[in-house]
């Protein structure tokens, strides 16, 4: 639908006769029907949600009012953009009476900012101001109303997530756009879509055989090419936290079965979404999900709720517990892309970006061993994702497993050429061309990057320990510190450093340097009013000591409130 819409070229004459034309094309809109259709989906009073990093995320009772918005946000999204935008009804990894909702920008990324804005204040804006709130965003965004939009819309298992999206779809229809509800989907799933239909299908087909075909087609080839697959049928016990990631892998399996079989595990028939189990539980518990049975040294991955994170794990001969995060599945994914160009002989630019929750040993590892620069962002998707888009290849992926590879076209060009030569250089340009296909580069997605992995693994023939065992991470500690106002908090240098409240960076300079190894960061929460801190060493009681010691440290000096954070976890 969007892939032939240029730029917006609308240049009015003076503010004035726009805001007249706006006025007018609103009118047109039958203003009337918007009003009807909005007391149908009436805000609750004194409800006030912010549009955050993850869209709006609370409670699903309280949601019906902002989903119909965001469809009526969505419709002027895509006359600006003169293109398709996406709506996805999730609420991720939160508990499964909670629901939520993004929207997809053109290239299956994430909404611009400026328009987040207009998010929260529409959603939170009451009825009797929601026709001036409309014309405010048209006016402000030069919105010529007069153009076609088109949306759609994907909606992950919870109970409240059907009726949710019908409450998208009125917003939607009432401003006079089309659309298409492809009903369950994955988040990354619907990221994939949009990006398809707003490149005129350059990037793959806008169907949910279109993903399956092209990531099990890359799979399948790379996979071929592994000396060990003949003798080793190689298996992953999949935790697929009761949620949608469960009903599109068992949708696709067969389509790359040949190189992978999986055993699902909390596959929703009868355990709740995200209850002690997914990718987040096993995560911050440090142990295996429930409902499933682990012998040593099995090869198992969590999902999250909306299949857009991933994390491995195992158990050694011993029964302890390795997880395999973020930090450890980028270090895989861009040495074995740091190799495979070596290999070509291309010297294209690729860089990983972590924030500053990244473990010391895996930047350590990358820089030192691999010779691969990294780079630190803000923590949140897109400040990963805009910083990745700056090199030939960017690999970005935050600690709790949410990430991707981005190329840019010149290397998807480069490749290409590469695999048509008939030399010993195509062996690794085919499978680069394949690894490229195989990734999901709108988005974080769980199935692709399962799928990366195993093939890594494979052609590598690399035991999951053997994975786990490139670098040690370094002991850390993770801890909250509740305070009255968490705005007293400013930080700078990615994060990584406190500007206000005075003295704080200071104290914590002075911490830092009574551990070997070691180093502390603190940053406001951006949902609640606490302080989160960060502290890690080269032993875990040295960890914990320097935690407790900077939480106490953020306690005075930053309006600590309740009781004064006790040592000991």
């Amino acid at each position: 639908m969007g892939g032939e819409w240029g730029q917006s070229d609308i240049c009015p004459e003076s503010s004035q006769e726009w805001t007249i034309q706006v006025g007018q094309d609103l009118l047109d809109m039958d203003l009337g029907a918007i009003t009807k259709y909005s007391a149908l989906h009436a805000k609750p009073n004194g409800l006030i949600l912010q549009y955050g990093t993850a869209g709006f995320r609370t409670k699903a009772e309280h949601l019906d009012h902002v989903m119909f918005r965001m469809g009526l946000l969505a419709v002027l999204r895509s006359k600006q953009t003169k293109s398709t935008i996406g709506v996805m009804v999730t609420a991720s990894h939160n508990p499964e009476e909670d629901n939520g909702v993004k929207l997809v920008d053109p290239l299956g990324e994430m909404l611009a900012p400026s328009w987040e804005e207009h998010a929260t204040c529409l959603a939170n804006a009451e009825e009797q101001d929601m026709q001036r709130v409309l014309i405010d965003i048209s006016e402000k965004e030069a919105v010529n109303l007069q153009q076609d939009a088109f949306v759609v819309i994907g909606r992950d298992t919870r109970p409240s997530s059907e009726k949710l999206s019908q409450s998208v779809i009125d917003g939607v229809t009432v401003l006079g756009g089309q659309f298409h509800d492809y009903g369950l989907l994955t988040t990354p799933q619907l990221h994939y879509m949009v990006y398809c239909r707003n490149t005129g299908g350059r990037y793959g087909k806008a169907t949910i055989e279109g993903y399956y075909q092209k990531l099990s087609k890359a799979f399948v080839e790379l996979t071929k090419q592994a000396s060990c697959s003949g003798d080793e049928y190689r298996s992953l016990k999949v935790d697929c936290a009761n949620g949608i990631g469960a009903l599109k892998l068992r949708e696709m399996e067969h389509y790359f079965s040949q190189g992978l079989s999986v055993q699902l595990f909390n596959d929703g028939s009868k355990g709740k979404l995200n209850h002690l189990c997914g990718a987040d539980f096993v995560k911050s518990h440090q142990k295996p999900p429930q409902g499933m049975e682990i012998k040593s040294n099995e090869r198992c991955c969590s999902f999250d709720g909306d299949a857009d994170r991933i994390v491995y794990y195992y158990h050694d001969a011993d029964g302890h517990f390795h997880l395999i995060d973020g930090d450890k599945i980028a270090t895989l994914i861009s040495s074995f892309l740091k190799e495979l160009l070596v290999e070509i002989g291309e010297s294209l630019n690729i860089g990983v970006v972590q924030t500053a929750y990244a473990n010391g040993s895996s930047t350590r590892y990358l820089e030192e061993v691999m010779k691969v620069p990294v780079y630190c962002t803000k923590t949140g998707v897109k400040h990963l994702h805009h910083k990745a888009q700056e090199f030939d290849i960017g690999v970005y992926f935050e600690a709790n497993g949410h990430g991707t590879a981005l190329f840019s076209t010149a290397v998807e060009m480069k490749i290409k050429q590469s695999a048509q030569l008939e030399d010993k250089k195509r062996k690794a340009a085919k499978m680069l061309e394949n690894i490229i296909d195989l990734f999901n580069q709108a988005a974080g997605d769980a199935i692709s990057d399962m799928l990366v992995i195993e093939a890594i693994l494979a052609l590598k023939g690399l035991t999951v320990q053997q994975w786990d065992a490139l670098y040690t991470d370094l002991p850390n500690r993770q801890l909250k510190v509740q305070v009255a106002d968490r705005r007293v908090i400013s930080t700078t240098n990615a994060e990584r450093q406190a500007v206000t409240p005075p003295g704080l960076q200071e104290a914590i300079n002075d911490l830092v340097k009574k551990y070997k190894l070691s180093r502390a960061f603190v940053r406001p929460s951006g949902t609640e009013d606490v302080v989160r801190v960060y502290a890690e060493a080269d032993s875990q009681e040295s960890a914990d000591h320097l935690a407790h010691e900077v939480s106490l440290a953020v306690f005075q000096l930053a309006g600590g409130i309740g009781e004064r954070p006790q040592p000991g976890f």
